[in-house]
Parts: C-alpha cells; sequence; structure tokens
C-alpha cells in the first residue's frame, strides 16, 4: 500500500520530481504545490538571522535587521545548555517573523586548530561539550517550528581548500572525536536537517559518502530529517542523491535535475532513490509549516537575553591583586578602538546586520556614575593613524589613573570564514600599547575580543586582570560593563586551551595540509587530550576560569548503576561574599587497553548557580560512551575491562577529587583462525594451556619443561606473526585435528573480560 508521500510523488513528473531536488534560487527551494510542497526559505546563520533583503541575493551586508546573539566561541564557554536553549528559542521565533523555514547551524566542528579561521562558528575542541551545547540550541530552534541545518557533516575544521581538501583521518578519530557532537544532536535533538560538508573525508566528497550519509547518518544513529548540502558542496548531483545527499543548495544555472532525469532513464539510478529524497522534502516542508499565523518579536528583549548570555560566556583567565570587579568612584581610563566600536561578531557567511551595538565605554560609564570614566582611541585597526601618537595619548591617561582598561583584540581582517590564520599574535601595536600603559597605571586590566585563541606572550605577566570575551554579539558592551564592575560574576569556564606556543599545538606539523590532503596524524590526541597525554604544558587548560567568589566541592562519590553506567554526585559550596555559578567538570581516565588513550576525557558537566553561604548537590550520569572506545577490530564501541578512575576537575589539568571504579567491560575475544596471531592463541584464556600443553605433549618431564621455556621465548618475538606460519617453526609439529578442536574451543570459550 503507498504512503502518502509515494502518492505525492506519483502525481509529479520525473522531471517535476528531479527539478525539487536543487534550489529554486539562493535561499529558497523549488515547490510543488499540487503536490503538498510549497517552497521553503533556508538561512543563515547559526547565531543570528542573515535573511537578505531578496532571495537570490549572496551579498554579506545587506540582511534584514535581526538579534546578533554571541557567536558559539562565545556561547560554548557558558557551559550552560539551558541557556544556549533560550538563545536557540529566540532565534526560531526571529526565523519564524522574517519567515525562515530553515535556520543553517548550529556549526559542531571540531576546534582541531587554533588557526582554523572559521573557528568563531564552532563550540569546543570537545566533542562532548560541542554535543550537548548543540543539541540544546537545535532544541530551542525547532521548538518555535523551525528547523535547524546542523553543519558541516563531517571533519570540515578548517578553511584552507575546505571546498576540495581530502581529510585523510583514521575511523577511530572520526567516531571519538569529530562524529560525537553530530551523533548525539540527531539522537538526542532530531534535527530537521543535516548539512554534509565540502570537504572529502578520505578522498570522497562528504556529498558523496554513502558510508556517511546512509550508513552512519541514517542507519546507525536513526536520521530521519533531509540532507542538505553546503552551498556549492556538489559536483556530482547522481552520485550525491545516491550517497544520501537530498537537497542541493543553491539553485544555479546548471540544470542537474536533467541530469538526475537522465541517470534514472539510462538505468544508472533507479526512481525510487529520488521518491525517497522527494518525501523527505515533503516531510520536511510538513514539518516546518505545522505552525501558521503572524509571530512577534520583542528584540528589546532579545537583546537583554544577548546580554545575558554574553556576560555568563566572559571567562576570567586572571585577577591578580583583586583588580576586579572595578571600584564604583576613582579614575577610570578606558582604552581602545573597539571599546567604542564593538567588534561582536565573525566575518562570513554568519555576518549578522544587528538591531543595535552596546559599546563598552557606554555602558562602563553608565554603571559607574560616580567614578571618571576617560578615553583613549590607543590604536587604529584601519592602519591609517599614526601608532605612536595614539599610543602616548594612552599612555598619559593610564598614568592619571586609578585603573587602566584596555579592549584589545583581533580586526575582522585577521580571521574570518574563508581562510585560517597564520599565527596566534595580536597585532604588534596593540602589544606594544599593553605593555606601554601597564608600565605607567596602577592597575591595568585587559579585555579580549577575538573569534580564535590568541598569544598572551610578551604582555600578559605585565598586567593584572585579563578577560576573554571572545566575539560577544550586539550586547558584548554591557555584558563587558556588566563583569568589570562585578554586576555579573564572571562564570565563563574555557572550552578550548590557550597554548604558550602555536608550535605546541597538536596538529602543527599537520595543519593544514599540502597538495589537496590534510592527515589528522595526532588522531583522537586533539587539544586538552593532546596537552595532558604528551605533559605539555600551556597557558590555561580547558574549562579554566576564575570567579569573583569561591566555591568548594565535597562529598565526591560514584556509584555504579549498571554493568558499565554509573552516577557522580558532589557538593557544591558557594563560600564566598556574592552569589556566582560554578561548573562541575567530571572526566574519566582509563585503564590499560588495546588502544592509545588520552590521559583523561571529559565525561560529564553542570553548571549551577549557588547564593553565598549556600549548597547544592550536583549528579552527573555517566553512561556506558563514557567508558568506551571506537574498536576498528569489532567494528563497534567496546569497553575495556579493568580500573577506571573517574576524577573531579576544576579544568582539564587540576584534578580535585578522585574515586576508582572496576568495570568488567565487553568480551574482547574472538573465535581464533590460522589467521589469528600467535599472541592471541596463547593469549586465550582456554585455548593458551591447552595448546602449550599439546607443544609438549609426549616429552619426557625434563625436556617438556625445557621446551614450555623455549615456547614462551618464542611466543614473546614472534607474538604478531600468523599461526599458519608459527607451527612451521617448531620443532615437533601440532597435529591438524588439534588446531581444528581448538578453533572450536575458541568458539564456544566462555565469555571473558578482555584479553
Amino acid at each position: 500500500m503507498a504512503t502518502s508521500h509515494d502518492q505525492g510523488s506519483a502525481e509529479l513528473s520525473l522531471d517535476e520530481k528531479t527539478a525539487l531536488l536543487s534550489g529554486r534560487d539562493m535561499w529558497t527551494t523549488e515547490p510543488a504545490e499540487r503536490a503538498g510542497i510549497p517552497s521553503l526559505v533556508l538561512s543563515d546563520g547559526p547565531h543570528g538571522l542573515r535573511r537578505q533583503r531578496s532571495d537570490s541575493d549572496i551579498g554579506l551586508h545587506n540582511s534584514r535587521p535581526a538579534t546578533c546573539f554571541p557567536p558559539a566561541v562565545a556561547l560554548a564557554s557558558s557551559w550552560d545548555a539551558e541557556l544556549i536553549g533560550r538563545v536557540g528559542e529566540a532565534l526560531g521565533r526571529e526565523a519564524r517573523a522574517l519567515g525562515v523555514d530553515v535556520l543553517l547551524g548550529p556549526g559542531v566542528n571540531i576546534k582541531r586548530s587554533p588557526l582554523c579561521g572559521r573557528n568563531f562558528e564552532y563550540f569546543s575542541e570537545d566533542p562532548l561539550l560541542s554535543g550537548v551545547l548543540g543539541a540544546a540550541h537545535v532544541a530551542g530552534v525547532q521548538s518555535q517550528g523551525v528547523g535547524a541545518s546542523v553543519k558541516h557533516f563531517a571533519a570540515n575544521n578548517q578553511e584552507t581548500e575546505r571546498m576540495r581538501v581530502s581529510a585523510e583521518v583514521d575511523e577511530r578519530a572520526l567516531r571519538e572525536i569529530y562524529l560525537p557532537a553530530f551523533e548525539r544532536i540527531v539522537v538526542q535533538a532530531r534535527p530537521a536537517t543535516v548539512m554534509c560538508a565540502y570537504n572529502k573525508i578520505n578522498g570522497i566528497y562528504a556529498s558523496e559518502s554513502r558510508w556517511l550519509l546512509t550508513r552512519v547518518l541514517r542507519e546507525e544513529w536513526g536520521f530521519d530529517g533531509l540532507v542538505v548540502s553546503d552551498w556549492g558542496a556538489v559536483s556530482n548531483r547522481v552520485a550525491a542523491l545516491l550517497a544520501g545527499t537530498d537537497l542541493e543548495m543553491p539553485g544555479t544555472h546548471r540544470d542537474t535535475g536533467a541530469e538526475v532525469a537522465a541517470a534514472v532513464r539510462s538505468g544508472e539510478l533507479d526512481e525510487t532513490v529520488v521518491d525517497t529524497a522527494v518525501a523527505r522534502l515533503r516531510g520536511l516542508a510538513e514539518r516546518v509549516r505545522a505552525r501558521s499565523g503572524p509571530v512577534t518579536v520583542d528584540f528589546d528583549a532579545h537583546h537583554r537575553l544577548a546580554r545575558e548570555v554574553a556576560a555568563d560566556s566572559l571567562v576570567l583567565l586572571k585577577n591578580d591583586h583583586q583588580a576586579l570587579p572595578l571600584a564604583p568612584t576613582g579614575r577610570l581610563a578606558v582604552i581602545g578602538e573597539f571599546a567604542t566600536a564593538l567588534r561582536y561578531q565573525g566575518g562570513g557567511s554568519s555576518h549578522v546586520n544587528a538591531t543595535r551595538v552596546d559599546s563598552p565605554l557606554e555602558e562602563l560609564r553608565s554603571l559607574l556614575p560616580e567614578a571618571q570614566v576617560d578615553f583613549a582611541q590607543g590604536y587604529d585597526t584601519t592602519g591609517s593613524a599614526d601608532a605612536g601618537q595614539l599610543r602616548e595619548e594612552a599612555v598619559a591617561l593610564a598614568g592619571r589613573a586609578g585603573t587602566a582598561v584596555l579592549v584589545i583584540g583581533l580586526r575582522e581582517t585577521d580571521e574570518s570564514e574563508g581562510f585560517d590564520r597564520e599565527h596566534l599574535n595580536l597585532p604588534a601595536d596593540q602589544v606594544e600599547l599593553v605593555r606601554a600603559v601597564a608600565q605607567v597605571a596602577p592597575r591595568t586590566v585587559v579585555v579580549l575580543l577575538n573569534g580564535g585563541v590568541v598569544s598572551l606572550e610578551g604582555w600578559h605577566d605585565e598586567v593584572d586582570a585579563v578577560v576573554e570575551a571572545w566575539l560577544p554579539g550586539q550586547a558584548g558592551g554591557g555584558a563587558i560593563a556588566d563583569v568589570l564592575t562585578g554586576r555579573v560574576d564572571p562564570s565563563g569556564r574555557l572550552a578550548e586551551t590557550v597554548p604558550f606556543r602555536l608550535g605546541d599545538t597538536p596538529s602543527f606539523l599537520n595543519f593544514p595540509g599540502e597538495q589537496g590532503h590534510v592527515r589528522y596524524g595526532e588522531g583522537v590526541m586533539v587539544g586538552y587530550r593532546y596537552y595532558e597525554t604528551a605533559d605539555v604544558a600551556v597557558h590555561y587548560p580547558f574549562g579554566h576560569g576564575l570567579s569573583y567568589t569561591s566555591f568548594e566541592q565535597t562529598g565526591f562519590q560514584v556509584t555504579p548503576t549498571g554493568p558499565d553506567t554509573a552516577t557522580v554526585r558532589v557538593t557544591v559550596t558557594n563560600t564566598g561574599g556574592r552569589s556566582g555559578k560554578h561548573v562541575a567538570q567530571v572526566y574519566v581516565t582509563a585503564p590499560k587497553r588495546p588502544v592509545s588513550s588520552p590521559a583523561r576525557e571529559l565525561r560529564g558537566f553542570a553548571k549551577v548557580a549557588v547564593a553565598p553561604g549556600e549548597s547544592t548537590t550536583v549528579e552527573i550520569a555517566l553512561d556506558r560512551r563514557a567508558f568506551a572506545y571506537w574498536d576498528i577490530s569489532r567494528d563497534d564501541w567496546t569497553v575495556a575491562a579493568g580500573q577506571y578512575e573517574v576524577q573531579l576537575a576544576d579544568n582539564a589539568h587540576d584534578v580535585v577529587a578522585t574515586a576508582a571504579l572496576d568495570l568488567a567491560g565487553d568480551n574482547l575475544l574472538r573465535p581464533l583462525t590460522l589467521d589469528s596471531t600467535v599472541s592471541e592463541w596463547f593469549g586465550h584464556p582456554a585455548v593458551g594451556p591447552a595448546l602449550t600443553a599439546a607443544m609438549v605433549s609426549g616429552l619426557p618431564e625434563e625436556q617438556a619443561a625445557a621446551a614450555a621455556e623455549g615456547n614462551a621465548d618464542a611466543v614473546l618475538m614472534l607474538s604478531s606473526m600468523a599461526m599458519r606460519q608459527f607451527v612451521g617453526f617448531l620443532p615437533q609439529p601440532i597435529p591438524d585435528e588439534v588446531l581444528e578442536r581448538l578453533m572450536r574451543t575458541s568458539e564456544s570459550a566462555p565469555e571473558s573480560a578482555g584479553t
């Protein structure tokens, strides 16, 4: 019996159906109203609407006004899924009000290198943090009847040659680092669409990878939505459709619908593949058009939300001599062009035409009415002014103030979609400015505005406080003032590591590749996993962040809840004098396994608000995946037997409490064959002893003992040799029937916790 989708497809000719599978123009899809498929509107971006005034317009600066929330680089530092869910709801509401059906975001690609020019659009170097926050974002957007498009699937971790580079990455690294954020979002938030990436993965374009788009995404994870291409990511429409790319965007002058129809008529492509993609497009339309009626947006309320989120995302890196919060009275020198012309978002396709933009200088003046707040430009981002004169004016002002606040950072020309950075340095004139001001100001505070990690070398040790504000969105000026004045206690935690040097980063020797290929040679050792495992010192570790209050964590305990699951409990007490928020971070260290393992991995976290003197108990569940690794030989997630260490930590480096957890693990034994290695045969708990006995069978006791000792040495030396070769080295052959019996024994051996 035909489904309604089948019936709808049957109403259309082949040419009509194939035409639906490519965009009508830059931002809309082709309609087929008589088959129940309206034209849908897709729009950037992840942290604010870029709804162009014309559907054929690709321009970046002619979009309709919308709230520019903090980009993902800032949102991730909040470590607050509930807060990000509220941002998603606001984005969904604005999308509906502007007639947008699908919002292109969030971007959950892993920050493999701090040089990636688009890191400001991605959450973290850690897949768990990226996945939890990304799922909250998607759920929030879709709660308003708008579809989300999770991107860029997958291994899109650089801008250099991103439209054709082949990411050479092993499956374990894919499964443990680059895919889990997508998996969590698909399973938990059920996104309406997934956007496939431009790049190739191991030589195959993501848009043409059936392994990625069908086997993993649909068959393993159960994705039931629509796969849309990144804009212009399809090079072979028929191959992409066969792989699982349902909708090609945007519409182009090349008639790819005719190419697909021709492939059907020639027998190269079964028409049911076309019908399935059309059904998914119809399903998307039914899902996002389920709600009707006008939607109004309270842009003032959204601006306030943007301010709240940005304030909770700021990270207090350093605060010597209690330089912060600022005193309510006295003289304050605010220095830096960004203090009046805030850099609040990244460059490229996610550029938002903000409804308004707060100035840090004016917001500080508003919150410090009894202080004298003076301003000096300090530097010029265009390079047209006299840098020396600007610096001298700033130094003179700082020398007369009690505290100098410098607002510095990267210019949009330093980082953007489309290119990767070549270094981590701040502009040289800004570094010189900071050092000169720090020489004369009694207290010096630096506020950083940047979409990617920057070097702190050459000036960090000369200042009293450093606030990482990232790119804080349109209300960032108010958020910066809130944190500097103490109106809001800083509670952000780093979602990525701040290294001392670019050369310390795990991908340094491989990023961004050469001659069309980039080798992910660091494997699973990405970000803090590498620094902690290799014992490489960093300036600030993943998870770091200071507060104006203090917290104590007590009563840490880990309780098994199943054969490979557990629950963590800890009590968090605010021992300071201010209300604040704390992030409890739980990491896991694995026992010896058949694969290399990071020193520790984030496996759970929770952010809690606690009033002064009060306590709250945090409970964090650790599921099976918290203890598992991807076993390429079994093609599955595997839990090794042994004692795991569950760690409560302030960040990825500083562990404050530990608890041991013994797990029986999975049966790692496989039936033996003559192609199995010598170590596998002798390491098998049932076969190994029987094989040893067979090798010395019939020998006198003294000779048997000597032979057993010699065999042990041979096993050690030839451990990786296949058994069929090894038996040829033996002075006394083992009968074939004995080997066959032992192989049968391995098939029926009782389950063991491991090898």
